[in-house]
């Protein structure tokens, strides 16, 4: 990737639509407009040295022939995304008028953008750091709206300013460290010791309080993966369906009939639930049938929390029990249906052996769409905790790499308290306090390889 091309790419969905972005950003972007940009009058664009928007008509840069109309938007220098000269053209959303547009651009010696090269030239030019550009990629893949207010929070540098403060504070401290090696007649070692101890304690405390709002940041980000499982026949793709409001799993009398598993997201009173349909659980001979257990079995493992369907119709089977047996170390919900029929067993019958005095017990009907509240409530409960009205109070949209690097942090901030605590000489603490000051860095990506970048810059879509 070489930084000072000048790259174009499509910015919006393929497919059609009423209008399409095609956007180009670098050196030569003002000699690109002058190339396939016309005004009303046939003339070239007088370019500014502020915004501006122009109407006009996207022209081939050979033959000057009329391509299509468009707005032509014109973003100069620092005052756009990618703090460097920038344009857009708004022209009309047909695939002919969206590809030839894109080719005239490319025959004017622009070249087609790497995913998320936009957002990364915004990073390499200063305009945001690494935490930003990866919010950017949180707020387009956000699915609730908690989400999207956690990802544009983060976009607009929450997470950048508490780490700069958090620096702040660990550089202030190694400071005072440093001067007592250099000149150690005019302090007291004592005292030094002491100050490490509590001004560390209150930066530990407020790491931690941003590896809490992390980690909400990550369930808002991922979701709670909710694994339906049951043996055949219970009504697991019912539930599925129901939960989706349209029918995506095949619902009929025959077990077996669901084989393979089936996600969805939906939200919860503003909670993001990955549902996942599984396989009915049960010997069987059938070979693909079986590989659909095998792979059920693996989502029960993989899973933040159970939904064990029961039917309450039909007497309990050696399939349910084993069942409570294989998700006994699972966070689970055990959902009793069919409570419209005629019951032939009670949850009391079930006994302590198969039950935990942490499962939660819910009875419904999925045909009848009864008490499916009380299910979604308890799904919510059982994935928040108590906490659930304020929950996503500070979320933050931090993902795994910024996550490790925060953790890395405290765990050499805790080495500078700990050898304060032992009095161990101040040269040793100086050095956990530069390793926790250098983390703290690597999570806005203030030391960045070019491999990470490119890592986190291929997830982007074109266009970003």
């Amino acid at each position: 990737m070489n930084v000072n091309d000048t790259i174009a790419a499509v910015a919006t969905a393929p497919g059609e639509s009423s209008i399409a972005v095609v956007r180009s950003s670098g050196q030569g972007v003002k000699d690109l407009i002058r190339s396939v940009f016309r005004t009303p009058s046939g003339k070239k664009a007088v370019l500014p040295t502020k915004r501006v928007i122009r109407y006009g008509f996207v022209v081939d840069p050979v033959t000057e022939e009329k391509i299509d109309e468009c707005i032509l938007l014109w973003m100069p220098g620092t005052k756009s995304y990618t703090a460097e000269d920038s344009c857009e053209f708004q022209v009309h959303g047909g695939f002919q008028s969206v590809n030839l547009t894109l080719n005239a651009l490319m025959r004017s010696g622009v070249r087609i953008a790497e995913p998320g090269e936009f957002t990364k030239r915004a990073f390499l030019n200063g305009r945001i750091d690494l935490s930003q550009a990866e919010a950017v990629m949180d707020l387009i893949q956000s699915k609730t709206e908690a989400a999207n207010k956690a990802a544009f929070s983060s976009l607009q540098g929450k997470l950048h300013n508490e780490i700069i403060r958090l620096r702040k504070q660990v550089l202030r401290l190694q400071a005072h460290v440093e001067v007592h090696l250099d000149y150690p007649e005019h302090d007291d070692e004592e005292i030094a010791l002491v100050q490490v101890i509590q001004e560390g304690e209150q930066i530990h405390n407020r790491i931690h309080w941003l590896r809490e709002a992390a980690v909400k940041g990550r369930i808002l980000r991922e979701g709670i993966k909710v694994a339906i499982v049951g043996k055949p026949n219970v009504g697991k793709s019912s539930l599925m369906n129901l939960f989706l409001g349209r029918d995506r799993a095949i619902v009929t009398d025959i077990p077996g009939t669901t084989r393979d598993v089936i996600e969805e997201y939906i939200s919860l009173n503003g909670v993001p639930i990955k549902i996942v349909d599984t396989a009915g659980i049960r010997i069987t001979e059938d070979l693909v049938e079986r590989i659909g257990v095998e792979k059920s079995h693996q989502e029960m493992e993989s899973a933040d929390l159970i939904l064990l369907l029961l039917d309450v119709s039909r007497p309990l089977e050696e399939e349910d029990f084993q069942l409570f047996s294989y998700t006994q170390s699972k966070r689970r919900i055990i959902v009793i249906n069919k409570i419209d029929e005629i019951l032939q067993w009670d949850i009391d019958e079930i006994g302590s052996s198969f039950l935990k005095k942490e499962d939660r017990v819910v009875k419904i009907s999925i045909k009848a769409e009864k008490n499916l509240n009380d299910l979604n409530h308890e799904i919510v409960s059982s994935a928040l905790g108590s906490q659930q009205q304020d929950f996503w109070e500070g979320a933050l949209m931090a993902n795994a790499r910024q996550l490790a690097w925060l953790n890395k942090a405290d765990e050499s901030l805790q080495e500078a308290i700990e050898a304060a605590s032992f009095n161990v000489t101040l040269d040793v603490i100086a050095v956990s306090l530069q390793e926790c000051y250098k983390n703290l860095g690597w999570v806005i990506g203030e030391q960045v390889g070019e491999d990470l970048l490119d890592e986190i810059f291929s997830n982007f879509c074109l266009g970003k």
